[in-house]
């Protein structure tokens, strides 16, 4: 069998037990079967590679291994391990030994997710394809992924604390890992300002080429943290959707004849937009008070929204990658269909006219941060200082579950 000109496929060795063993692993289970890959440590001296039922439960017993944890599916394959160090312990005499460092094995639930696969076939099949772009795209369960998605070590032991382990088949929901995620990135993450989608907002009745340096705080969950400057001056950008001409009587974003507070900077009241020739809008006026800096006297009236904003001068353009879960099923691995078809088409939306402050444009990669009012983000690997690339790690709140009542 192990001759390298001996064709894959042609010859296995098999164990000759019992083919009417309830127990289908006992029906005479092949041992060793004909692979011409070359190892990764040995070559090509090896043809004939012994199958794992064969080789998992003899190498922890030769090894001393005391015990092994695995999944689910290898209960029925236990009694298989235990047959062959039978096998062994009678070869060498030794049927009467009680302390042969047998392997215990101990079962549990594989840790499934909804709305991904957990199957290293599927997943291997997903990279292989190009259906995602390796395996740390941040989309898929790997820890390579969730690292560069910008999941802590912290938020993912805290989610297996939450859930335990179970005897039983369980799907645990995505939502509980990202609200884990969540919590432990409110306590660490910097905050800082980004626009997504952003529309130019012109202060009126600010002084022309003037600017001023807002303090902001880093992280008011933890204020050794402290704080760094944000530039205001007379043009800003803004996200788009806090926007609205005719705005309903509970939108408290801006909207003409409202007042909004810029966070960190003054208030404002709208006073009009400009649409191009399609109509879209493509500026938004405003007058500021100049009494109503933060910290300020006139700071202090009541002002139901607070929105986020750049200096159109001092940020830094960028691009921003928004994920959502891998799949549109719930479980596609109970889904009869191919698990190529359930893929949800708009789990990766790339954005590429963004702003960010120029202090957050600088971090890297194992940098949390929070986008103020967006969510958690975290510098990708592509991105450089020339072209600052963020992923979106988790929403400030659960949108999928909104999205699917």
């Amino acid at each position: 069998m192990n001759l390298p000109e001996t064709p894959e496929g042609s010859m296995v060795l098999r164990a000759k037990l019992d083919m009417a063993n309830p127990n289908m692993h006992f029906r005479d289970p092949i041992m060793y079967r004909i692979i011409h890959t070359p190892h990764h440590r040995t070559g090509t001296q090896w043809n004939a590679y012994p199958m794992y039922d064969f080789a998992h439960g003899q190498s922890d017993y030769f090894e001393g291994v005391t015990h092994s944890i695995c999944t689910l599916e290898f209960v029925p394959h236990r009694p298989l391990y235990d047959k062959f160090i039978d096998f062994l312990k009678e070869m060498n005499g030794e049927e009467d030994k009680k302390n042969d460092f047998r392997p215990r094995q101990i079962e549990f639930n594989r840790l499934n997710l909804t709305n991904t696969v957990m199957s290293k076939r599927k997943l291997h099949t997903l990279v292989d394809e190009g259906l995602v772009a390796g395996w740390d795209d941040p989309r898929m369960p790997t820890l390579c992924g969730m690292r560069r998605r910008g999941y802590s070590p912290e938020s993912i032991r805290m989610f297996i604390d939450s859930i335990g382990y179970t005897k039983f088949d369980a799907l645990n929901d995505m939502a509980l890992l990202e609200a884990a995620v969540r919590d432990d990135l409110n306590k660490r993450a910097c905050r800082v300002t980004a626009v997504v989608n952003p529309v130019k907002l012109v202060i009126t009745n600010y002084p022309e080429g003037q600017t001023e340096e807002m303090e902001t705080v880093n992280n008011p969950e933890n204020p050794a943290d402290g704080n760094h400057n944000i530039t205001f001056s007379k043009y800003l950008w803004m996200e788009r959707e806090d926007f609205m001409e005719d705005a309903p009587k509970k939108f408290f974003r801006m909207t003409p004849g409202q007042e909004v507070r810029l966070k960190s900077a003054y208030i404002v009241k709208c006073t009009g937009c400009t649409k191009d020739a399609e109509g879209n809008i493509v500026e938004i006026q405003a007058e500021y008070d100049p009494q109503s800096k933060s910290g300020m006297e006139g700071a202090n009236r009541k002002v139901k929204g607070t929105l986020h904003w750049l200096s159109a001068d001092h940020c830094t353009k960028a691009e921003v990658r928004v994920y959502d879960r891998l799949f549109d099923v719930e479980n596609p691995s109970a889904d009869e269909r191919d698990f190529r078809e359930l893929l949800n088409k708009e789990s990766k939306k790339v954005f590429t006219n963004c702003f960010v402050e120029n202090y957050a444009a600088n971090k890297k990669p194992g940098e949390y941060l929070q986008f103020q009012r967006i969510g958690y983000f975290m510098a990708d690997n592509d991105s450089s200082v020339q072209h600052p690339v963020f992923n979106k790690t988790v929403g400030l709140k659960d949108t999928w579950a909104k999205q699917n009542k």
